[in-house]
């Protein structure tokens, strides 16, 4: 076991726990913040996602130990209501179906957009590509997206 000190969302949260837990198990098990979800436990589906100093990262392989000073900001974070711009796009877009994957979809579309204010179909595609969901809602996805300005 070690002591840690995230930033998370703006405030600091102290964490005695195995260096090797993933963050996604620090957030959801030890932190109560159940908004990123786990999806296959391997970082290939996108359902973690989290932002690392505003990178997107997954959560799920992403150790506590790894993360140092560094803020991390979950879809709990992204803002204190959902007025995000891309959180309103979603629901202007009607792009959630079961749900399941949106916050890591709508973490992995927030750190796109934060580096690409304009992406193209094809950067949308290649950004988003790693972002898995099954409901198959990948048109409304770019095209909320594309509708962001921030």
């Amino acid at each position: 076991m070690a002591k840690y000190s995230l930033k998370i969302n703006g405030k600091t949260q102290q964490i005695d726990i195995d260096p090797s837990t993933p963050i996604l198990w620090v957030l959801r098990d030890h932190l109560n913040m159940t908004g990123t979800k786990f999806g296959c436990g391997m970082a290939m589906c996108g359902a973690c996602t989290v932002h690392l100093d505003g990178s997107a990262v997954r959560s799920c392989s992403l150790p506590v130990s790894a993360v140092g000073k560094q803020a991390i900001t979950t879809i709990e974070g992204l803002s204190a209501n959902g007025t995000h711009p891309v959180q309103k796009a979603w629901i202007e877009h009607d792009v959630a179906q079961c749900g399941y994957c949106q916050s890591g979809q709508i973490m992995s579309a927030s750190a796109l957009l934060k580096s690409n204010p304009n992406p193209t179909d094809e950067d949308i595609d290649n950004y988003m590509s790693g972002n898995i969901c099954r409901c198959g809602t990948y048109l409304r996805i770019k095209d909320a997206i594309k509708s962001v300005k921030l």
